[in-house]
């Protein structure tokens, strides 16, 4: 059995047609049948049923199928460790990313990574902080992009920046009138929050806790963008990273965004991946390029 007979076969589940499954292998039709023949031959079962209008493959035969498109993925990976090994930034990256930072920080330092690593390919997962830690924890990352606090006992933790919070409110809200927000501002404030699974919940129920404000209960959010809606249409007010309200992102009618008084409270954003990771050194070196954006999109 090899690989090449293991290609033919998938090529042929798919195809369904010896003629466009050897075209798109690149071989000639006697060469791929020859092939098929041969891998049937050494299995002793038959994986093909032939006839002259279409082929198809039988039961079993579709049941090495799909295992012959595991093994092909396996050493599509196999190639992929040792070329990345060589030169980890030629291949495919995962990285993790959560809701309330992907949309706002990535604009700003994509163009830099593509122009430093031209050849590395980067897929991005937007997901919750404990999706990304789990995915990350199964091998189905490479890192992730979080806020602080992680289990660094798993993980390596690369610190990037500290984000800090603004206050946002309508433009009706008496706290609209000052300038900069004092956090004894916000005692016996209701803030409106997102829902459950977010990181930047927890992190402004910290906040409410530490002034003595509470939560809006009949209102949780989804998104970043309803939350922005939500406070714009005077329904309360809420706590936004300071990169959600530079641009690109526009302007919201109606929506006044105050900083605060330092010190302000915020949020650290670090890079995460395996302890056990064959990419650190150069997963060090990618932190970096994260942190690398213009440092006065952080100021409130």
């Amino acid at each position: 059995m090899n690989l090449r007979a293991l290609q033919y076969l998938v090529k042929l589940a798919e195809m369904r047609h010896f003629s466009k499954a050897a075209e798109a292998c690149h071989v000639s039709q006697p060469t791929l049948s020859t092939q098929i023949r041969k891998l049937e031959e050494e299995l002793g079962v038959q994986l093909v049923e032939r006839s002259p209008r279409k082929v198809m493959l039988t039961r079993v035969g579709e049941d090495i199928a799909e295992r012959a498109r595991k093994i092909l993925h396996e050493v599509r990976e196999i190639k992929t460790i040792s070329r990345r090994s060589r030169d980890p930034g030629d291949g495919i990256l995962r990285v993790g990313i959560f809701p309330t930072l992907a949309p706002y920080l990535l604009p700003h330092v994509i163009p830099g990574i593509r122009r430093r690593y031209p050849r590395l390919t980067l897929q991005l997962f937007e997901e919750k902080t404990e999706d990304v830690l789990e995915m990350l924890a199964q091998g189905q990352l490479d890192a992730g992009l979080l806020a602080l606090p992680v289990p660094e006992d798993r993980f390596q933790v690369r610190i990037l920046f500290e984000e800090p919070f603004v206050l946002a409110v309508s433009d009706s809200h008496p706290l609209a009138a000052n300038q900069r927000i004092d956090m004894e501002d916000l005692e016996g404030q209701e803030l409106l929050l997102l829902a459950d699974g977010h990181c930047l919940r927890d992190q402004a129920l910290e906040v409410c806790q530490l002034v003595g404000a509470g939560e809006k209960l009949d209102f949780h959010a989804t998104s970043m963008e309803t939350l922005r809606q939500m406070v714009a249409a005077n329904t309360g007010i809420t706590l936004m990273p300071t990169l959600s309200v530079k641009p690109p992102v526009a302007r919201t009618q109606n929506l006044a965004i105050r900083p605060f008084i330092p010190p302000a409270p915020s949020r650290t954003i670090a890079m995460v991946w395996r302890r056990s990771s064959a990419l650190n050194d150069f997963l060090e070196e990618l932190a970096g390029a994260f942190a690398d954006f213009d440092s006065r999109l952080l100021e409130p």
